[in-house]
């Protein structure tokens, strides 16, 4: 197999993604391809979190913020309207103040649930006080309630490029679950600005973001 591992964004294509590679033994078959992308992924995900893991919490801070200033220029209007969020993990830009603020203007706050491995996430809306509990993973979720449908998806990611492409954990839980609803929401990736790759070499399945708000 090719050697994948690229330290740096914006390095020379791994050759995999060549149509034809001499130093890697040939052209490959689809199959090959995903499995090759498949592990630059896994290999740029554990660069970029450890990377979002050393972040000074005050540094976190400041770009939650940033970004929150940033989704109330994108979205504008928030009343009547279901808002898509997450309880933030691994160092993830933390929106639980702003999703307060969106509840203050009329919006709603619905947190994603993970109801089984490879199929769909379903939103729950959460109201500021409402109780929580551990779900997969050990994430916080609503309690048990009626699925909604959000007019806005906000989707933290672990990495994104120039095409609106986001690298998330792995699951494919975004990608299953924006595809399953009836209607489009509004999709709006959410992350740091030194995450950004020249590319994730978006497969078939992956479904780019409306817009990525990074600081």
């Amino acid at each position: 197999m090719c050697d994948t591992s690229k330290p740096a964004a914006y390095a020379s294509p791994p050759c995999f993604m060549h149509e034809l590679a001499p130093d890697c033994g040939g052209k490959h078959n689809g199959s090959d391809v995903w499995l090759d992308v498949q592990r630059w992924r896994k290999a740029e995900r554990k660069r970029l979190l450890a990377s979002r893991l050393l972040r000074p919490q005050a540094h976190r801070q400041n770009s939650s913020d940033a970004i929150a200033k940033q989704l109330d220029l994108d979205i504008k209007q928030f009343a009547g309207k279901v808002i898509g969020s997450y309880w933030p993990i691994r160092g993830e830009p933390d929106l639980r103040n702003w999703g307060i603020e969106v509840a203050e203007r009329g919006g709603r706050i619905a947190l994603p649930v993970v109801i089984e491995k490879g199929q769909p996430l379903e939103y729950r809306i959460w109201t500021p006080g409402d109780p929580l509990e551990r779900g997969v993973w050990n994430i916080l979720v609503p309690t048990r309630r009626a699925a909604v449908q959000p007019d806005v998806v906000i989707a933290p990611l672990v990495g994104f490029d120039p095409q609106n492409y986001r690298l998330g954990y792995g699951g494919g839980y975004f990608d299953r679950t924006l595809a399953s609803m009836t209607e489009k929401p509004r999709t709006i990736g959410v992350g740091y600005a030194d995450s950004e790759l020249s590319t994730i070499y978006p497969q078939p399945h992956d479904i780019p973001m409306d817009a990525i708000v990074t600081s």
